[in-house]
């Protein structure tokens, strides 16, 4: 499950490296189905980073992988 996870992570990074930004797959609790990742670069701060976590890199794990439920930033 996990390398699932980070194959996503891979091919959404050109996107948000685009901006400047970055993220990093820190873990997952297979409990829960939550996928902890940090956004650093540009994206560390940035006011859009919620949209772009929840709207974007959420919502393509969970389409991807039905056991992911949630995807926060640590």
């Amino acid at each position: 499950m996990i390398e699932k996870v980070k194959k996503v992570i891979e091919e959404l990074r050109p996107f948000l490296q685009g901006d400047g930004g970055d993220i990093e797959f820190v873990g997952f609790n297979e409990k829960t189905g939550e996928v902890q990742v940090k956004l650093t670069g540009a994206c560390n701060g940035c006011p859009m980073a919620t949209v772009t976590l929840k709207q974007g890199v959420e919502a393509r794990l969970m389409e991807e992988i039905p056991e992911v439920k949630s995807v926060v930033a640590v």
